[in-house]
């Protein structure tokens, strides 16, 4: 092997399947400083993004709190369709209607739960001042509102809130802008403003904290409307037609074909309808591996790729049905051909079970990254918290898993009504993971360190040197993948939970 490296060319087309764990990059030239760094991409041929991260659509990683927040922190989410029509749609509506600073759906108590339950909620959410309304729902008369500072000397967690709880209240009216009432607020000195009716019922609070978050947010992914941008999934079937119609209503910004193997003609008819009914809508097409299912779908008119099929770490569709491809072989294959054949950019789907992978998949030509597993377990993913073997976990579950499939995750695989189903996916645990806001915001300056170290200030300059050679690859070998990791200690403490690893 040449002491400098190999090419991407000489590299992956003599090599056979390549995962991301096979090679290392070798770092380039520092001249800039990391404020330098822009990770400003494409998610389609139409649509920026301040960050290359996208979530994936499962039924455990993006519902509308995800999308949110990875709109909030410069990518976007993709919300899943193992739903009804209408509870897709609510959630991508959340999306669109959110205002930073405002609480549109509060976690709301009755004056007859007690303050355990409070503890519950604190436990669960991380936060312990609620509203209390006539009968514990939003949009019931306002009465009353307990904070911390109202239930911490309680000895007695039976008692119930009314009789602990706050009543003289500061509250604004519905309709007041967000300037407003931050002045309040701060005129107040109360950490949570309720948002009331003409009646005095509760529609939605602002909180102090949210407000100071507003600083916070520099990358937001929004539209020309300044709404946060939101995805939405549908499957290939006749029946998700009327599902389009609902989500385009609800301001949806692109739509993702959600196929294990998106080289069928059920794609392309269904990339057909949307381009003529809405040739406007960005759709993203996959998921494909191969120069040749790209061409299908780039002539049928999608804007982007998603590539990948059976790396994810609850996908055992390479093993059960032996197709699919190697990661890294799929992404730089599929890169290289679309942007050859028709400049689309490429999200890599799949594998990504830490920093080092994100650096990679972009330096082998993908414009995003979508993430499933390492977002899962995330406060702001589906699903609650509970213990297993002593670990607080959340559920993570592939989509054509036994048990998502019983609920019509099925559909990706166009399998929806066979009587035996084949299970492509799995179902398990992965720890809690804190916020997805720390969590991505530190995956982003880990990024920014790796741009440095090749010598890239941007994704398109990383792209450039893939293409003109200057950035080059080595292979490693199993036992250069222990040096790299950490080895011969005792014991030790990785950061960040223990979950972030450095160019493994």
């Amino acid at each position: 092997m040449s002491p400098n490296g190999l090419d991407a060319k000489t590299f992956f087309e003599y090599q056979g399947g390549i995962t991301y764990n096979d090679f290392i990059l070798l770092p380039g030239h520092i001249n800039f400083s990391l404020d330098e760094i822009s990770l400003e991409t494409n998610l389609t041929r139409n649509i920026k993004i301040k960050r290359p991260v996208v979530s994936s659509p499962m039924d455990t990683v993006t519902e509308s709190k995800m999308a949110i927040s990875m709109a909030l922190l410069g990518g976007i989410g993709i919300i899943h369709y193992n739903n009804t029509i209408e509870e897709q749609v609510k959630e991508v509506r959340r999306v669109k209607r959110f205002e930073n600073g405002f609480i549109s759906e509060p976690v709301v108590l009755s004056p007859n739960h007690t303050i355990k339950d409070v503890d519950i909620l604190k436990e669960m959410y991380g936060f312990s001042g609620i509203p209390i309304t006539e009968d514990g729902t939003l949009h019931s008369k306002l009465i009353g509102i307990v904070t911390k500072r109202d239930t911490d000397f309680e000895e007695d967690r039976t008692k119930k809130l009314k009789a602990v709880m706050t009543t003289q209240l500061v509250t604004a009216p519905a309709g007041i802008s967000l300037a407003e009432g931050n002045k309040i607020l701060k005129e107040s000195k109360k950490g949570k403003l309720p948002i009331v009716d003409k009646q005095g019922r509760l529609v939605s609070l602002m909180s102090r904290t949210d407000l100071l978050k507003n600083n916070d947010f520099p990358f937001s992914s929004k539209n020309r409307d300044k709404q946060l941008l939101a995805g939405a999934a549908l499957s290939t079937r006749e029946d998700d037609k009327e599902r389009l119609d609902e989500l385009v209503k609800a301001g949806v910004d692109v739509i993702v074909i959600d196929s294990s193997q998106g080289d069928s003609v059920f794609q392309i008819n269904m990339v057909h309808h949307i381009k003529k009914k809405y040739p406007h809508l960005d759709v993203i097409g996959g998921n494909v591996v191969t120069a040749r299912q790209c061409k299908s779908l780039i002539d049928a008119g999608v804007d982007a790729l998603r590539i990948g099929m059976g790396s994810g770490s609850i996908c055992i569709t390479q093993d059960t049905l032996s197709v699919g491809r190697a990661q890294g072989s799929a992404v730089y294959h599929t890169a290289k051909f679309s942007r050859e054949y028709a400049n689309i950019p490429v999200i890599a789907d799949g594998g990504i079970a830490h920093i080092g992978h994100i650096v990679k998949a972009l330096a082998l030509g993908a414009s995003t990254v979508m993430m499933g597993g390492l977002l899962a377990g995330t406060s702001e993913a589906p699903g609650e918290y509970f213990y297993e073997g002593g670990m607080r976990v959340k559920k993570y579950r592939g989509m054509a898993s036994q048990e998502a499939m019983e609920k019509g995750g099925g559909k990706r695989y166009l399998s929806a009504e066979d009587r035996v189903k084949v299970s492509q996916g799995v179902s398990g645990t992965v720890v809690d993971k804190g916020s997805v806001v720390h969590f991505v915001q530190y995956l982003m300056q880990s990024l920014l360190h790796s741009f440095q170290e090749l010598g890239s200030k941007n994704i398109q300059e990383l792209h450039k040197g893939l293409y003109d050679d200057t950035l080059r690859f080595e292979m490693r070998s199993q036992s250069a993948q222990t040096e790299g990791s950490v080895h011969n200690l005792y014991s030790f403490k990785e950061p960040h939970l223990g979950l972030l690893r450095m160019n493994r």
